[in-house]
């Protein structure tokens, strides 16, 4: 396909994102960026979560891991579904009752400004680390499928693709990303439905005789039963549905499209809603893969397994299709990195520098700090993105979701324990008790062997057992009263 082509569209799509932004923003203060005055239409909060909560990554992976997992990664959608009920009715309200802007405002509410202090710096850690490696991951994979072929250095694709997502985030902040990620998750799911309907009409088979085959191969299995395997389906359900409470319901960039909702009532519709439509979106990106495989087996091609979707989309498939995958690809890129600056934004400026806190601080001031921060952030993607770049090991990338996933542990305990208890910490507690559960984590993950046998693999009940042994730590120190304790 012609790279002006490619290009052409790649502009179309950035003006368009542009054009929404300049609508949406006008008018646009400090609190329109961080919660959309809390006038956000929950339908379109609902839909542009898809993207969001699916990110280029799960576009690439998901299908690529069903060729040796079969459908095992469901486990988790499974999982994620029942945690979205709990975000639903026990989480928004709490946001609700104290109307929130920033969500870890209700550590400062309920157990003090410690607690709020060290909530807000894990989420701003593990955030920063896990879009930043979505963020690498994608753009590499349009670089080798896309830039790389009409001469565009990897440098220059990630820097103009940063400063697009800037362009459109920079004053609209929530207000423009609940209609840009809307836009983005339609083009996203297109392309899914286009590649499905282009692979099933390649591989000239009807829809039974696909299934049929896929049974054959293996790649419909579901349920994990070897306990000692990470994907062991109790793992899977209920680490889904931790994930989905600590990465979703206790994430600022998750939630902060949520409680942009004019009422509780319309955000737990967009809850549930989101939830349902997600268990048919990630069964189709199953299905996807499924089809990939048959179809690299059916002509004996050989791909890595986050390679096999762009390389037959790229290689055996019309020039049409791939450049409907690269607005799929795109799309799925743009939601999960432009929701993580402007929620890494609002909580840097509402829970580190108190922008809620300070009164005496006017608009204007708030406006140009915000601004500066929104760009910092921009500038620490580039460079973490560079980084990753540089060293290029997989190894890292594991390493950093191990970290990010080791993060929301500290969350999960602190958010667990104001909730369900009605006691007070002593004073200088959490930041003991927020560095060692996740150190106690990281010993037991090296001596599992040690402990549960040479087989057995932790897998995603890792932060349920972070979130209890943070738990634990903050119910020892800690004391029976109705009322919290300033830390």
């Amino acid at each position: 396909m012609p790279k002006e082509i490619i290009l052409f569209v790649l502009l179309a799509y950035f003006l368009t994102l542009l054009g929404i932004s300049y609508f949406s923003s006008r008018n646009a203060d400090s609190q329109a960026f961080f919660s959309g005055n809390k006038q956000s239409p929950w339908y379109l909060v609902a839909f542009g979560m898809i993207g969001t909560s699916l990110s280029g990554v799960t576009f690439i992976s998901v299908p690529g891991s069903v060729g040796a997992n079969g459908w095992t990664y469901y486990q988790l959608v499974i999982g994620f579904f029942l945690g979205y009920f709990v975000v639903a009715y026990v989480l928004l309200p709490l946001y609700y009752k104290y109307n929130l802007t920033s969500i870890y405002t209700y550590l400062n509410h309920r157990l003090g400004f410690s607690a709020y202090q060290w909530g807000a710096g894990y989420f701003i850690l593990s955030r920063t680390l896990g879009a930043t490696v979505r963020l690498y991951l994608v753009i590499n994979v349009m670089q080798t499928f896309v830039f790389e072929e009409i001469g565009i250095p990897f440098w220059l694709t990630t820097l103009v693709i940063m400063l697009m997502i800037i362009a459109y985030t920079f004053k609209g902040g929530v207000k423009t990303i609940v209609w840009t990620d809307t836009l983005q998750t339609l083009f996203m799911l297109l392309a899914l439905v286009v590649c499905i309907f282009a692979i099933q009409d390649s591989l000239n088979l009807n829809w039974s005789t696909i299934w049929g085959k896929l049974e054959a191969e293996g790649m419909t299995k579901l349920w994990e039963t070897d306990v000692n395997k990470k994907s062991y389906f109790l793992k899977h359900v209920l680490g889904g549905a931790f994930m989905t409470i600590a990465m979703t319901g206790l994430d600022q960039e998750m939630m902060q499209k949520n409680i942009s909702v004019k009422s509780l009532k319309d955000a737990q519709k967009n809850m549930v809603t989101f939830s349902l439509v997600l268990l048919v979106v990630n069964a189709l990106f199953m299905f996807l893969g499924g089809l990939l495989f048959l179809y690299a087996k059916q002509n004996n091609w050989e791909f890595a397994p986050d390679d096999v979707f762009p390389s037959i989309v790229q290689l055996h498939l019309s020039k049409g299709i791939f450049l409907i995958f690269i607005i799929g690809l795109i799309s799925a890129l743009f939601p999960s990195v432009d929701g993580a600056i402007t929620a890494l934004t609002a909580s840097f400026c509402i829970d580190i520098l108190g922008f809620e806190r300070n009164k005496n601080r006017n608009e204007e001031d708030k406006i140009k700090l915000r601004k500066i921060i929104h760009l910092s952030f921009a500038a620490i993607f580039i460079i973490l993105v560079f980084i990753f770049k540089a060293v290029d090991s997989k190894t890292i990338v594991d390493l950093i979701f191990l970290i990010a996933g080791y993060t929301y542990g500290p969350l999960l305990g602190l958010f667990s324990f104001g909730i369900i208890t009605k006691r007070s910490l002593k004073k200088n507690i959490v930041p003991i008790v927020c560095i060692a559960a996740p150190l106690m984590c990281y010993l037991l993950e090296k001596n599992t062997a040690l402990l549960f046998g040479p087989d057995y693999k932790i897998g995603y009940e890792m932060l349920i057992i972070n979130g209890s042994i943070t738990f634990l730590l903050l119910y020892i120190f800690s004391y029976k009263t109705a009322l919290a304790h300033e830390n």
